[in-house]
């Protein structure tokens, strides 16, 4: 049996967790004053560095208050406990950041916030670094770092044809070495228990969703051939493309996912639910992917990170990667076990065997659980890092698990063996899933399940990095045994079971949805299995079950109580339901026939379908129920948007849609507008190729909403209200984090100005109602090719919009960006890029939507 740390270790983790409350991502308020007569903030040495070599340069400025979480700890249910969680967050960052984000934008810095921890990213110098530091609610300001996915040792990659057949059939197969040295088989066997109603989660490079071995779990799967990725999948890095598919292109995040919910021996909890959020951009993941993957964990978003869903966050979450000695994603690490959301970290492959101290953040840190690595034979992983951290003296790793040469699922619906931390880590996640499946008392308590786990571990005496027989900074706690966990739970759990079958077939329906909710515990849920049935263990209360399933009714079941310890069977017969046709007419953003958008219904077993050239469309018969219909627009021309809405079918249904305007995150939308020429009068000192003047505005305008009293022209068609000129750069798609960040582009090209163009302003109007306009007259295409641009950018005082029109361009915008982009390069609206859709006597409104 494993004891707890020894009480002086203890009083060393709380006084160094104490003392990094001022570091990197440490969730604080800011203060009324801008600045203090001297610098109070600690600078990075390395952004110190990086600024006298590089000048500008990106960094974090982490502010001093921290989130009072302390109420989130006393709601009962997950999904209290996550809401709640993200309410203070959120709450907490809005307040504390309104001082420095003011600051920031007098300043004309762009900045990307953060309210998992209360951080701010800039881009900026010397000058801008300095004035921060002097701020009294800045805690300390951190270089931009890269963090790399956790080192393996890959041995060749292969498919195994037993694999590959036992996938077909279903059954538990031949358990990995790593799945029967933590005796998870034997839970399975003993305790009829996979991880049932648990969600697990990885920050990862990505996963295959439809690998053979990982579908059937994705939580994303709804069971009738369609997939839903919102809520469920989540791209931070963008690498994955706008189509709202999880990706994996480095392999590293489907082989962890494996090893926790993998079908047929290749998982620990082959029947807990799984989610992702790619985190790592490829081998490598950035602080401000990691952040923002942070956040989806506690509250995921649909694909395009809005509207976020606290009560859809996963129970647990797998971390392999990390690297160096920082408090990074310390309070992200404090956020998820406020919430109730296990975390485990690789503890890092940078061990020798005997060098104590090699373990590396995030899995080093003392608030984190950190996980080393062992092979079949028993002794510790060569490279598996270890104790005492070097971030603040805890004992570390917490745990051990297998981590060399483990096979598991691979991208190309393959396998491969790796080994790592990265591997040993999600053996310590999939454990905590069967914990929590077979004691759902435990879920969302943090500091039993570590007590638990370390209580089952085998013990190994080494203590030559420090420690004792049974808890030191090689083996942590020991090796993981997830039987003994187990077995030394709190077993109050009733079981309920069931088959949900066809009402007038008999025939079993697999794949199927059992809800099952009580005010104290929530909600948990489970699919049925391809004979039909479901298990379920809940906590002792009374439940409401609702079963739903395509081409069925919904099955239900009202006041069902659930005691300790009682086996309970709960069986559903469906009855199906009618089929119609639906049918209708898309119309774009102006009210005509869109020809080529995309209808589809979410939840319904029928391919999508395209409209026709008068906008019709017709679908396959659906059964009876309630769907998400999308439209989605072939391309972005008239910036139509995509339709998200709501169908309910009980008989032949004509649904008519028309798609609303194209809109980004901020909520600035575009629409086609009058065309009303405004000539210029004033001329700006402008020439050649790639100049950049400054100009005064006569009245505030906002972009995202920040106000400017001046903005910088450029020759390549472009204002930009954060620097004055940028460089020689070429025209890219919406957004980008590279500069220029910041601007309007009404025609973002390689332009030159000659002796037969020039730049204009104008001011329309009375105050109060005046209009502003920047007119590129004749513009030509530095590489020669013929024609000239004449088109304007115009600024409503009114309004708060601003309209571009097109008087003659080259080529349509063949070569050209058009759209806003913000400051810190991470949203923007993008009408086209490289799009032959711009006419003359045209015009296209942005309305102002970031308050």
């Amino acid at each position: 049996m494993h004891l707890p740390p020894p009480p002086w270790r203890r009083r060393t983790v709380r006084a160094a967790a104490a003392f990094t409350a001022a570091a990197l991502l440490t969730a604080l308020p800011l203060a009324d004053t801008d600045a203090v007569a001297a610098p109070s903030a600690k600078v990075d040495p390395a952004l110190s560095a990086a600024v006298a070599e590089a000048g500008d340069t990106s960094f974090f400025v982490v502010l001093k208050d921290q989130a009072d979480l302390s109420s989130v700890r006393k709601q009962q249910t997950h999904a209290a406990k996550a809401r709640a969680a993200y309410g203070a967050l959120t709450a907490h960052a809005r307040k504390s950041q309104k001082s420095i984000n003011s600051f920031l934008d007098r300043a004309k810095a762009g900045h990307q916030d953060y309210w998992i921890a209360n951080a701010v990213k800039v881009t900026g110098g010397q000058d801008l670094v300095d004035q921060l530091a002097r701020r009294s609610d800045v805690a300390r300001i951190v270089k931009e770092q890269h963090y790399r996915l956790d080192d393996i040792e890959t041995a060749d990659k292969k498919i195994s044809a037993s694999r590959t057949e036992s996938s077909a059939t279903g059954d538990d197969g031949t358990p990995e070495w790593g799945v029967a040295d933590i005796k998870a088989d034997q839970v399975w066997k003993q305790y009829d228990d996979r991880g049932e109603g648990i969600v697990i989660a990885n920050v990862d490079s990505g996963v295959q969703y439809d690998h053979p071995d990982l579908v059937a779990g994705y939580r994303g799967n709804n069971g009738d051939g369609t997939f839903t990725h919102d809520y469920n999948w989540y791209d931070a890095t963008g690498q994955c493309g706008t189509s709202g598919v999880p990706c994996d292109n480095n392999g590293h995040g489907t082989h962890t996912m494996g090893t926790m919910v993998g079908k047929n021996g290749i998982g620990v909890a082959p029947n807990a639910k799984w989610i992702a959020a790619k985190g790592c951009e490829t081998s490598s993941c950035s602080d401000e992917s990691l952040l923002a993957a942070g956040q989806w964990i506690l509250a995921p978003t649909d694909h395009n990170g809005q509207n976020p869903r606290p009560d859809m966050a996963p129970n647990i979450v797998n971390n392999s990667w990390g690297g160096g000695d920082t408090t990074f994603y310390e309070d992200i690490v404090d956020a998820w076990n406020s919430a109730g959301i296990f975390e485990a970290f690789a503890a890092g492959n940078d061990g020798d065997g005997t060098t104590c101290s090699t373990a590396h953040a995030p899995g080093s840190q003392a608030p984190a659980y950190g996980v080393g690595a062992y092979d079949s034979s028993g002794a510790i992983a060569s490279f598996s890092g270890f104790g005492p951290s070097l971030v603040d003296g805890s004992m570390k790793p917490d745990i051990a698990a297998p981590g060399v040469d483990v096979e598991s699922t691979w991208p190309g619906s393959s396998y491969n063996t790796e080994s790592g931390t990265s591997m040993a880590t999600p053996h310590v996640a999939g454990a905590v899933a069967l914990l929590w499946s077979a004691a759902p008392s435990l879920i969302g308590d943090i500091d039993a399940t570590r007590k638990l786990l370390g209580e089952g571990a085998r013990d190994v005496d080494d203590t030559h990095c420090g420690g004792t027989a049974d808890a030191n900074d090689v083996w942590g706690e020991g090796k993981l045994d997830i039987l003994a966990a187990v077995g030394r739970a709190p077993h109050t759990a009733g079981t309920t079971s069931g088959r949900v079958t066809d009402k007038a077939t008999g025939a079993a329906l697999s794949g199927v949805t059992v809800e099952a909710t009580d005010a104290a515990s929530g909600t948990r849920s489970v699919t049925t299995g391809t004979d039909g049935t479901y298990r379920l263990p809940l906590n002792p209360g009374t439940y409401d079950f609702a079963v739903s399933d395509y081409g069925y009714a919904a099955g239900s079941a009202t006041g069902v109580v659930v005691g300790a310890n009682q086996d309970l069977t709960q069986d559903f017969a469906l009855s199906a339901v009618a089929s119609h046709q639906v049918s209708g007419t898309v119309l774009d953003v102006t009210g005509k026939p869109l020809a080529g958008a995309s209808v589809e219904l979410t939840g319904a077993p029928v391919p999508a379908v395209t409209t026709g050239s008068r906008g019709t469309y017709t679908l396959p018969k659906i059964a009876e129920g309630t769907y998400s219909l999308t439209v989605k627009p072939a391309a972005p021309t008239l910036c139509n948007g995509v339709y998200n809405g709501s169908v309910t079918v009980t008989a032949d249904l004509t649904q008519n849609v028309r798609v609303p305007a194209r809109a980004d995150v901020s909520g600035n939308s575009c629409a086609p507008a009058a065309y009303s020429w405004i000539p210029g009068s004033r001329k700006v000192a402008l020439s050649g190729d790639e100049d950049a003047a400054t100009i005064p505005l006569p009245f505030s305008v906002k972009l995202y909403g920040v106000a400017y009293s001046t903005t910088s022209v450029t020759t390549d068609g472009m204002l930009n209200f954060l620097a004055p000129r940028v460089g020689d750069y070429a025209n890219t798609s919406l957004p980008t984090v590279n500069n220029p960040n910041g601007f309007i582009a009404p025609l973002w090209d390689d332009l030159t100005l000659d002796k037969k163009s020039s730049v204009q302003t104008a001011t329309t109007g009375s105050k109060g109602s005046r209009k502003f306009a920047v007119v590129w007259n004749k513009a030509a295409l530095a590489d020669g090719a013929s024609g000239r641009a004449t088109f304007e950018a115009v600024f409503d005082e009114a309004t708060g919009a601003v309209t571009f029109q097109y008087e003659t361009v080259p080529g349509q915008g063949a070569s050209a960006t058009v759209g806003i982009q913000n400051q810190a390069g991470t949203d923007a609206l993008q009408y086209s890029f490289n799009q032959s859709v711009l006419t003359g006597g045209s015009a296209v409104r942005f309305t102002q939507g970031a308050k």
